[in-house]
Order: C-alpha cells, then sequence, then structure tokens
C-alpha cells in the first residue's frame, strides 16, 4: 500500500473542515499512513472461515423466573405522600396548559 501524501492528507483536512497548518500536515500523514498499515495487516489475517464477531467471548444472558412477590397496596403507598387525589400522587404543576 503507497504511503498517504500531504496533499490527501489536506485534501481529508478540508474534507473534515479542520486547519491544519503544514507541519501538521507532514505529522498526520505519517499517523495515517501508520494507522491505514495496521488496517491492511488486519485485513491479511482475517480468514474467510472465522465468522465475525462482536466480542472476544461468547456473551450469555442469565433471566431470572418472575416470581410474584408482595408489595405495597394503594392506601400505604400513598400514604407518605404530601398530597393525593383519586388513588395517584398530587404533584405541583410545573408546565403550563396552552390554550
Amino acid at each position: 500500500m503507497a504511503a498517504i501524501s500531504r496533499e490527501e492528507v489536506a485534501h481529508l483536512a478540508r474534507l473534515s473542515r479542520l486547519a491544519v497548518t503544514e507541519q501538521e500536515l507532514d505529522q498526520f500523514a505519517g499517523q495515517l499512513d501508520v494507522i491505514l498499515q495496521s488496517v491492511a495487516r488486519i485485513g491479511d489475517v482475517a480468514a474467510d472461515d472465522i465468522p465475525p464477531t462482536s466480542h472476544s467471548v461468547p456473551l450469555t444472558n442469565i433471566y431470572r423466573d418472575d416470581v410474584v412477590t408482595p408489595c405495597l397496596t394503594q392506601e400505604e403507598a400513598l400514604s407518605g405522600a404530601p398530597d393525593s387525589a383519586e388513588g395517584r400522587f398530587r404533584v405541583p404543576r410545573i408546565l403550563d396548559e396552552e390554550d
């Protein structure tokens, strides 16, 4: 693979709307070349008989059974509320109603 040129880096910078200096063009060209070579090496290693994976180890979801347990009654839940109405928590209005 050919090394990435300063002109290509300048073009990418323009497309990305990044302001880069002449010194940064040289620096980024070298860094991008190393990145592109590394990606190319990964492509060489990838084999057709190995399926793509999202994780290095298999993941298993662990589910628990849904078990009904005792909970508060409506009256018990509302007993600590500062205000309630019609079996519900009553809270101050925070948004104005538009006509």
